[in-house]
């Protein structure tokens, strides 16, 4: 009675964009010093620090508009990844102080983006078919 899978797909699309662009605006209003460091200290150039913008700016944008969400959904899980390896690297099994793996927000926008890119769009978004 209740199944809409348009909303949910909309729903789902709002959430992970918006909460993701704070973490994006937070980079753009603070800097991106901490991920620079993180970058240069696993051995990577430190311009790949500057992916951040495109990974929690950009493709949160087009995840919440619904243009090309699917494409959008798998470079912010490959941002995901990375920031995965480079924050929580050593530590990525070790609980938190709650039972929670210490890497559990990063997690979850990452299975949610992979959900994004086997879900699509929906009806509600710039693109959509």
């Amino acid at each position: 009675m209740f199944y809409n899978a348009d909303i949910a797909k909309l729903l789902l699309r709002l959430s992970v964009g918006v909460m993701m662009l704070f973490h994006g605006m937070h980079k753009i209003i603070h800097g991106i010093s901490g991920v620079k460091s993180m970058t240069v200290n696993a051995g990577l150039p430190e311009f790949l620090a500057y992916g951040v913008y495109v990974g929690e700016v950009l493709m949160p944008l087009l995840i919440i508009l619904g243009l090309y969400a699917r494409v959008a959904s798998l470079v912010l899980a490959f941002n995901m990844l990375v920031a995965i390896y480079l924050a929580y690297g050593d530590s990525f099994f070790a609980l938190s102080k709650h039972g929670g793996p210490n890497a559990e927000l990063a997690l979850f926008y990452l299975f949610a983006s992979i959900a994004i890119f086997l879900l699509g769009t929906g009806k509600y978004g710039v693109n959509s078919k």
